[in-house]
């Protein structure tokens, strides 16, 4: 049987356990490189400061991002499971669809680069999180389609639940006012 000769619901899970631990991995990593916290708070910034629950609850609020890329890529599904490079394949259209050319002047792509205020440097550099991520995920869901097994499946699924519960917790525990 060929990886493309799927259901659409082992796809959807398979798709969506690959971005909610890559998005995890690397969004921690980014978090700290790039010091979200400072970088958050400042006043120019758009973003939601990294201490509300909604920041803390996002990587579970992912599967709905998963839901979308399943959908989407479900019909296409036999260009980058069952062709030569399909790794390749997939990360190309993350990153000419959803990165470089965003339908809004989303930073680092081409319109926030032309309609954005950001400094054009400063938008490149930042590029780095969601390219990693993209590539790590795409490399992952070709991989664990090529050679699907138990144990991929009670690996990723483990690590999605475990992605779920520590958004979850971050969202819903308690928070000290400072760290010593």
């Amino acid at each position: 049987m060929k990886p493309s000769e799927i259901g659409f619901g082992r796809f959807f899970f398979r798709i969506t356990a690959c971005h909610m631990v890559t998005y995890m991995i690397v969004g921690v990593l980014a978090y700290k490189i790039m010091d979200y916290p400072t970088l958050f708070n400042e006043e120019c910034s758009i973003m939601v400061p990294t201490d509300s629950p909604r920041v803390a609850l996002g990587p579970a609020l992912q599967v709905i991002r998963g839901l979308i890329f399943a959908l989407a890529l479900y019909p296409f599904r036999r260009v980058f499971l069952d062709e030569r490079l399909g790794w390749l394949k997939l990360w190309g259209l993350f990153l000419g669809l959803a990165i470089l050319s965003t339908a809004g002047p989303a930073p680092g792509s081409v319109e926030g680069m032309i309609y954005t205020k950001a400094p054009i440097p400063g938008q490149i550099l930042g590029l780095w999180e969601i390219v990693l991520q993209t590539l790590a995920m795409s490399v992952l869901v070709v991989t664990w389609h090529r050679n699907p097994s138990r144990a991929w499946n009670i690996t990723m699924g483990l690590l999605a639940a475990l992605v779920v519960l520590m958004s979850v917790a971050g969202a819903t525990l308690p928070r000290p006012e400072s760290f010593p």
